[in-house]
């Protein structure tokens, strides 16, 4: 009975997942960068981003 796979998702939370780590929750899709929150931050001034107070 093996060898049947599901169908491969095209929308909802497991398609949006972190580049790095895997993780479907809290990731930020915005300018397609696909990294969960906690990523983003430790890689954020590696990309460029600036904390502004």
């Amino acid at each position: 009975m093996g060898g049947i796979k599901p169908k491969e998702r095209k929308f909802g939370k497991i398609v949006s997942k972190c580049k790095r780590c895997g993780t479907t929750k809290g990731v930020i899709k915005k300018y397609n960068l696909y990294y969960c929150r906690r990523c983003f931050r430790e890689i954020a001034p590696l990309m460029g981003f600036k904390k502004y107070e």
